[in-house]
């Protein structure tokens, strides 16, 4: 597939768009799959949860992206919600280097290589692949999931930042 540069009216007004989507703050997750070189990691932050039961989340992968063939053919996957210390493996996932080194995974039975440490990990199998405009859609059905406390990395802006753990109030446990 071959892109070509955009017009620079449409170059302006896609810069604008991006813009006015970054006023919604997310939350950053890196989704991890296994790969012909190793196991593989990308940053996101289109991460939402579908359905309680049965239990189902998406993510979306950007068609341009050099991950785009293992991610979009991965019959499973993990989704791991980053804690708010993990800005740097967030920056490298969005852009550096994506193949995990053995001590930086670890993995249960066949399932897919997780990260050690993340606020919530959601082990999934690829339910449904929706291609929507620039992007796939892809709809996990989870297997496995966990969460810890803690402070959450997010994206706001541009910019990563945190969101704090609330305060348990007055008859909440």
């Amino acid at each position: 597939m071959t892109i070509e540069p955009l017009p620079d009216d449409l170059a302006r007004e896609t810069a604008a768009y991006r813009q006015a989507l970054g006023a919604f703050a997310t939350g950053v997750c890196v989704v991890t799959a296994d790969s012909a070189a190793g196991p593989l990691g990308i940053t996101v932050n289109s991460f939402a949860s579908v359905s309680l039961n049965p239990r189902l989340v998406l993510w979306c992968l950007d068609e341009r992206s050099e991950r785009w063939p293992v991610f979009a053919d991965a019959d499973t996957f993990a989704i791991h919600v980053l804690p708010s210390g993990d800005e740097d493996l967030a920056r490298r996932f969005a852009r550096g280097e994506a193949i995990l080194d053995d001590h930086e995974f670890e993995r249960e039975g066949g399932g897919p290589p997780r990260l050690p440490e993340a606020l919530a990990r959601f082990e999934c199998r690829t339910h449904a692949r929706l291609p929507m405009g620039d992007h796939v859609i892809i709809i996990g059905q989870v297997e496995r999931f966990m969460s810890a406390p803690g402070e959450g990395l997010t994206f706001f802006r541009g910019k990563f930042s945190k969101a704090a753990e609330p305060a348990v109030g007055k008859g909440e446990k």
